[in-house]
């Protein structure tokens, strides 16, 4: 949707995103062919397929914030905002948007997919926490000893990534908690010269963060949904 309105080409999903993608939609298809060979009188395959339709939603939203950041960037040059032309400036203002957009989004696709995995595995995470995240749920597989196989893989892609991880989840608790995320960013380098111009933060940086964030959510929802096909397909520990 972004594209076309930002006057570039549709997306065609391919490598991790597409990869991520299609495992969705496989498991989708298989609770839809559920659904429709018996009946599911809890709309417990129901409220699952709702869910995983939800996370490619979210997936494609998660990458189309990224895009639409980095278009805006490219119109950012001025590396202070003292000196930015008021036109810059609105570029660099889109830019924050989407930015900002797509590191939230990280951390809620991320926890969506972690109340998929507790629902489709009987966790019972929320005995452990009410208001669990998908970090909260990797821990519960390895409490209750369950599908550990398929944490330990989770597991190493969340520790992959951790550097950018937790680069982001800084700035979404800023964001969210405190104050703008850019903001903090002008408030240090003001503590440290306070007649100096305001350099703007590492755009570059923040959006290979970004882009890592992403393909560790492609990675995860990738190997999850691909697990619990093969799973099902085994007629273990099916809902």
């Amino acid at each position: 949707m972004l594209r076309v309105l930002l006057g570039e080409p549709p997306r065609e999903n391919s490598g991790l995103l597409g990869e991520a993608m299609d495992n969705m939609a496989r498991l989708a298809a298989l609770l839809r062919k559920e659904m429709k060979n018996h009946e599911d009188q809890d709309h417990e395959y129901r409220k699952l397929e709702i869910w995983t339709r939800g996370l490619i939603s979210s997936l494609d939203e998660l990458e189309q914030s990224l895009f639409a950041a980095a278009f805006f960037r490219r119109s950012v040059v001025t590396t202070n905002m003292d000196d930015m032309p008021v036109m810059e400036q609105g570029e660099y203002a889109r830019y924050v948007y989407f930015y900002k957009n797509g590191f939230i989004r990280v951390f809620s696709l991320l926890d969506k997919l972690g109340t998929v995995l507790n629902t489709l595995y009987d966790l019972n995470t929320s005995k452990v926490k009410a208001h669990f995240s998908y970090f909260t749920v990797l821990r519960q597989f390895h409490s209750i000893k369950v599908h550990t196989g398929l944490a330990e893989q989770l597991d190493k892609i969340k520790d992959s990534y951790r550097n950018p991880l937790q680069n982001l989840r800084k700035r979404r608790n800023s964001e969210i908690h405190y104050m703008n995320a850019e903001m903090q960013d002008d408030l240090w380098q003001l503590h440290k010269g306070l007649n100096d111009k305001v350099q703007l933060e590492d755009l570059d940086g923040h959006l290979d963060d970004l882009k890592q964030g992403l393909d560790m959510v492609c990675k995860s929802l990738s190997l999850a949904f691909s697990y619990s096909i093969e799973q099902w397909n085994k007629d273990i520990n099916r809902i």
